[in-house]
C-alpha cells in the first residue's frame, strides 16, 4: 500500500502495510501504545515496531514518547496522521464497495451518537435494519453532543445522530423529527393534571437540570428570554437520575425526547407539553460530506428515511 501526505509543502508517496498504518492510527488516538495494544488485541512490541520502522522510513519522529505519559504527535507527525487516516478510510470505503459488487450491501457503519437519546431510538433502528441486512455489522461511540461531533470530524465514524446544531461546514444534514421540550413534573404536584405547562409556572417549581454540554446553555436559555430564572437545585448528568429525582417529588425536568419506559400509565411522574415553545430542535443524521460514503452507509441512512417517512419516530416526542 503507498499512501502520500504533505510535509512543509512538499508531496510525499511511500509505501507502507495496511497493519502498520493501523497500528500507527491507534497509537495516535489512544495517546498511548499500550491502550492501543489493548484495541487492537496485539502485544505493545507490535505497535512500538510499526512507529519505529516508519520513523526510520521517513526519517524524523511522529510521537514524542514520554514514561508514564503516553505518545503525542509531533507537528509533522499531526499531518502524518491525518493523512493516514485519510487513507483507511478510503481504504475502508474500497473494501466495502468490493464486497458489495453483487448489489447487496455488506460490511460495517460505524455510528457516533449523543448518548442520552441513543436508548430511545438506536434500538428500534438497528433491529429493523439488520432484519434487512443480516451481512452487516454496528460500531457503536456514544458521547455528549460535543463528543458526537468531534467523532465525526476526525473520521471515527461515518455518520452521528444528534440535533441540526452540532451541524459544521461540510457537513450534511439528514433530519428524521422534531424534538419539542416537555416537562416531567412529579404526580402529586398539582400542575400535573394540566394538559399542558407554561414555562411561567414552571419557575414555581425546584428544577432537576440535565446537565450535559450545550444542555445548561439550552435549557437555561428557554426562561432568560421570556425574562425568567429557574430555581435550578439539582443537577444530573444521567437521564435516569432524572426520572429517579423527579419521581422522588425533588422538583420538575425538562427533556426533548422519550427515553424508552416514560409512556404509559401509574407512571409517577406526570409529562407535559410546554406551552409557548417557539425554538424545536430538530434531531437527525449529521454526515461528512468531504468524501463518498460506501454503499451499505447510503442503504443505512435511505433505512432512517423511510422509517421517518412510515411515523415510527412520532413515539419519541412529546406533542
Amino acid at each position: 500500500m503507498s499512501i502520500e501526505y504533505q510535509t512543509r509543502g512538499r508531496s510525499v508517496m511511500q509505501n507502507y502495510t495496511l497493519k502498520q498504518l493501523r497500528y500507527l492510527d491507534a497509537a495516535g488516538r489512544h495517546g498511548s501504545i499500550a491502550m492501543a495494544a489493548e484495541d487492537l488485541s496485539i502485544s505493545q512490541s507490535s505497535i512500538s515496531a510499526a512507529i519505529d520502522a516508519m520513523e526510520r522510513e521517513i526519517g524524523y519522529d511522529i510521537f514524542v514518547r514520554t514514561p508514564a505519559k503516553g505518545v503525542k504527535p509531533t507537528a509533522l507527525g499531526g499531518e502524518v496522521l491525518q493523512a493516514v487516516r485519510r487513507f483507511l478510510e478510503q481504504s475502508r470505503h474500497f473494501e466495502a464497495e468490493v464486497q458489495s459488487v453483487d448489489g447487496q450491501a455488506t460490511g460495517a457503519v460505524r455510528i457516533g451518537c449523543y448518548a442520552t437519546a441513543a436508548p430511545s431510538f438506536l434500538p428500534l433502528i438497528l433491529k429493523s435494519f439488520s432484519e434487512n441486512h443480516p451481512g452487516i455489522s454496528i460500531m457503536l461511540l456514544e458521547g455528549s453532543m460535543d463528543a458526537a461531533a468531534k467523532f465525526l470530524s476526525e473520521g471515527d465514524v461515518d455518520l452521528v445522530f444528534s440535533y441540526d446544531e452540532t451541524v459544521e461546514e461540510g457537513q450534511g444534514f439528514v433530519p428524521l423529527f422534531s424534538a419539542p421540550p416537555y416537562a416531567l413534573i412529579p404526580q402529586e404536584h398539582p400542575l400535573s393534571g394540566q394538559s399542558d405547562v407554561s414555562y411561567e409556572e414552571l419557575c414555581s417549581l425546584p428544577m432537576v437540570l440535565l446537565d450535559l454540554p450545550r444542555t445548561r446553555a439550552y435549557f437555561a436559555n428557554m426562561f432568560t428570554k421570556r425574562g425568567l430564572t429557574p430555581n435550578i437545585v439539582h443537577s444530573t448528568r444521567s437521564s435516569e437520575i432524572v426520572r429517579a429525582l423527579v419521581s422522588g417529588g425533588f422538583g420538575f425536568s425538562i427533556l426533548n425526547i422519550l427515553p424508552p419506559g416514560y409512556g404509559g400509565s401509574n407512571q409517577p411522574f406526570s409529562i407535559l407539553p410546554i406551552r409557548d415553545t417557539v425554538d424545536t430542535p430538530v434531531f437527525g443524521i449529521v454526515t461528512s460530506e468531504l468524501s463518498r460514503r460506501p454503499q451499505i452507509v447510503s442503504a443505512f441512512i435511505e433505512h432512517c428515511i423511510s422509517l421517518r417517512e412510515s411515523g415510527v419516530f412520532s413515539d419519541l416526542v412529546v406533542q
